[in-house]
């Protein structure tokens, strides 16, 4: 286990290097937030509450929905899609290490370094400058850190799936695009999954997307309370399980015909 946290230590010095990046990132959140905020005000139109949210549960989970997406984003796939095509994938794989846990340590490693600079930083900032309501509940921030736990480990065996992918299309720049198109659509970061129709939600029930970012969200603001919070952790914790079954298969089978396309 040493040699994986020695890869979390390194990727957070790594990203520490280029930490002007994410000081600049913190202005263009501020910058998405504020527009959903004048968005949301205005569709709010004096409204005490839409769907259950109030407008400053609103203002409070689009901020959290874009601040927590610093640390369960990360370019796991685009890292193994190139490793791939330049061949370097073959001596990640001779080396005395699991290819894919590594590349796991190294995102969360990543996440540490955004939740630290770029999210608790974001979320002062903007806490200032928009209306914004953050619980006293300690037990909701416990449940908060664990949900975003869960949202990390979500994302990031997706985007495993799609990276491993590419030993079979070889070039999936635009597979890649499109799961970010989806991920950011129906995960909840730009609209609320109650916000959607019935039928549109009965559908995503069958998708992991509403627990990357939906159900923290929604803790974070109480918008889940007793059941209903108990049974958005579960469905986290199910999809993280079941994630794990398509992802051994196929890198099990990519192992068996890897064909490097460079080196």
């Amino acid at each position: 286990m040493d040699k994986y946290i020695e890869m979390i230590r390194i990727r957070f010095l790594m990203m520490l290097a280029y930490r002007t990046n994410y000081y600049s990132g913190i202005l263009i959140y501020s910058i998405n937030i504020g527009a959903y905020y004048f968005l949301w005000t205005a569709i709010y139109g004096g409204k005490e509450s839409i769907q259950g949210l109030s407008a400053i549960q609103m203002t409070t989970y689009i901020a959290v929905a874009w601040m927590a997406r610093a640390f369960y984003f990360n370019n796991i796939d685009r890292e193994i899609a190139m490793e791939i095509k330049e061949g370097k994938v073959a001596i990640e794989l001779i080396r005395p290490y699991n290819y894919l846990w590594m590349k796991t340590m190294q995102a969360f490693g990543e996440g540490v370094f955004r939740i630290l600079f770029f999210s608790i930083p974001g979320m002062i900032i903007v806490g200032f400058i928009f209306p914004m309501e953050f619980s006293a509940n300690w037990l909701t921030w416990s449940l908060f850190a664990l949900s975003l736990l869960f949202s990390f480990i979500i994302n990031t065996q997706i985007n495993l799936i799609t990276g491993i992918l590419t030993f079979f299309l070889f070039n999936n720049e635009g597979l890649m695009r499109a799961k970010r198109v989806i991920i950011d659509l129906f995960s909840g970061l730009l609209l609320p999954i109650s916000f959607y129709p019935g039928w549109a939600q009965e559908i995503m029930k069958f998708f992991p997307f509403q627990a990357i970012s939906y159900v923290p969200s929604m803790i974070f603001t109480e918008g889940f309370k007793g059941n209903a919070l108990l049974e958005a952790l579960i469905l986290q914790g199910l999809w993280a399980i079941i994630l794990l079954i398509p992802i051994q298969i196929i890198w099990y089978i990519a192992k068996k015909q890897m064909i490097i396309q460079g080196g």
